[in-house]
């Protein structure tokens, strides 16, 4: 019989309890910080329509589906004149969480109190090659607030992310432009109808280069006469105010441009306000490239660590008309946590001793002395503290391994005299020391094992 080589797709990735419990610390502070701003959880499935999904990521997204299989013979009666996965896959797995949360909006419009605020933190797949950073397979944690235009919302957002990586202990910077700038910088470029091509392309500015991207719109028949503006708007520097006073030289002529120098006046003028501690800083390159952003968008990047963006997202004021409800304005970042998982890696800012399990260990001496330390332990669990009973009646050394290996700081060993005695026996693995409870003093054992020391 051919035995089988366990593996998992390229990809994706196994935790281990470790990670997991390095990963929930991520997921929980993100969450913990929603919360205090008011949004809610919710959930939406892993598949959704493909006509959902299909149209609303652009042509690079749109490639980057992963379609399901319908059930059945789908094979039976194709139709070859059309695309064969049109006709046997009318599900795909979500792309993102946005697109499926305006989908719910609309789905469960009557339910709902605007503006509405939720999370949303559940996996992604995209059909990307796999390299650092960039898996197959994801977490996204994604706050929105839909039903309101006001840029109050932004700022909240802001604030939001500000707080998510002081608690992390990571230094970013936030990173601010906003879509109707670019649509005006390419109507002044003389372009309006390339206005995809041209965000797509000074996208990837920083990574390519501007000659690469002035090659990559030539290849998109964006002729020579449009690269002045565009190099003069890329090349901008100083302070915000004086990059959009100069914005709005150039946007004379362009109504939305100017629009949008307005909006992001207005924004930075409530982040001044609000005191936010991490940098921002006004990017002009950014453009995110996605099609259903309209309004403010939002990158971050961590500071001491080199990786992708690891938090992004902007205004959509069209999302929802798709599904059939017009006029219904919202924003929303999305926190990605297995590049912010690698940042806090590599940087060493995971707390200590997340993996571990239990605080306290009870040895097991055979099935008198588990009968008396059964109780105990049950006591303690009721207190708040995680304990552990070893199963085996096994040799002690191999009861220490397993607490050593578990990272569970304390063992108590207790033979026929402690219970006798009514005590109870317990070690400190790190330092050593040893020390007798009564069995009827559990406050003190409590803290004990809790702090490591008697108060």
């Amino acid at each position: 019989m051919n035995i089988q080589k366990p593996s998992i797709p390229k990809g994706t990735r196994d935790f281990s309890r470790g990670e997991t419990a390095e990963r929930n610390y991520i997921f929980d502070t993100i969450r913990s910080v929603f919360s205090r701003y008011g949004y809610a959880a919710i959930e939406t499935p892993a598949m959704e329509n493909l006509s959902t999904l299909l149209g609303k990521y652009g042509e690079e997204g749109d490639k980057l589906l992963y379609r399901i299989l319908d059930s059945g013979d789908p094979f039976a009666s194709a139709d070859f004149g059309k695309p064969l996965a049109s006709q046997v896959c009318s599900k795909g797995l979500r792309y993102d969480l946005t697109v499926p949360f305006a989908r719910y909006v609309v789905q469960h419009h009557g339910e709902l109190t605007f503006p509405f605020k939720r999370f949303q933190m559940q996996p992604v797949w995209r059909a990307d090659r796999p390299q650092k950073g960039r898996y197959r397979e994801f977490y996204q944690c994604d706050v929105d607030v839909i039903g309101s235009p006001s840029q109050l919302c932004e700022l909240e957002l802001v604030q939001i992310i500000d707080t998510v990586f002081r608690r992390l202990g990571v230094r970013v910077e936030i990173r601010l432009n906003n879509r109707k700038v670019l649509t005006g910088l390419a109507e002044v470029c003389g372009c309006p109808e390339q206005v995809t091509d041209l965000t797509v392309a000074i996208d990837k500015l920083e990574k390519i280069g501007l000659d690469a991207v002035k090659a990559e719109l030539a290849e998109k028949g964006i002729g020579q006469q449009a690269f002045p503006a565009l190099e003069k708007v890329l090349l901008l520097t100083g302070i915000v105010q004086e990059k959009i006073a100069a914005m709005r030289q150039l946007f004379a002529a362009s109504e939305v441009g100017l629009k949008g120098l307005d909006e992001l006046e207005e924004l930075f003028g409530f982040i001044r306000s609000a005191g936010i501690q991490t940098p921002v800083a006004l990017d002009l390159s950014l453009a995110r490239g996605l099609n259903y952003y309209t309004g403010a968008i939002f990158e971050v990047k961590a500071l001491d660590w080199q990786i992708g963006s690891i938090c992004g997202g902007g205004r959509y004021d069209n999302l929802t008309g798709i599904f059939g409800l017009p006029g219904m304005s919202g924003v929303g970042v999305s926190f990605g946590a297995d590049r912010i998982y690698d940042v806090l890696k590599g940087l060493e800012k995971f707390p200590e001793g997340l993996g571990t399990s239990a605080r306290l260990l009870f040895a097991n001496m055979g099935a008198a002395e588990v009968a008396y330390v059964l109780p105990f332990a049950a006591a303690l669990r009721e207190r708040g503290i995680a304990v552990e009973v070893y199963p085996d009646s096994a040799k002690l050394r191999k009861q220490f391994e397993y607490a050593d290996r578990q990272g569970i700081p304390f063992l108590s060993i207790n033979g026929s005299d402690e219970a006798a005695a009514g005590k109870l026996s317990v070690k400190n693995l790190a330092s050593g020391e040893q020390r007798s409870f009564n069995a009827s003093d559990l406050d003190a054992l409590s803290a004990y094992i809790e702090t490591g020391s008697i108060c």
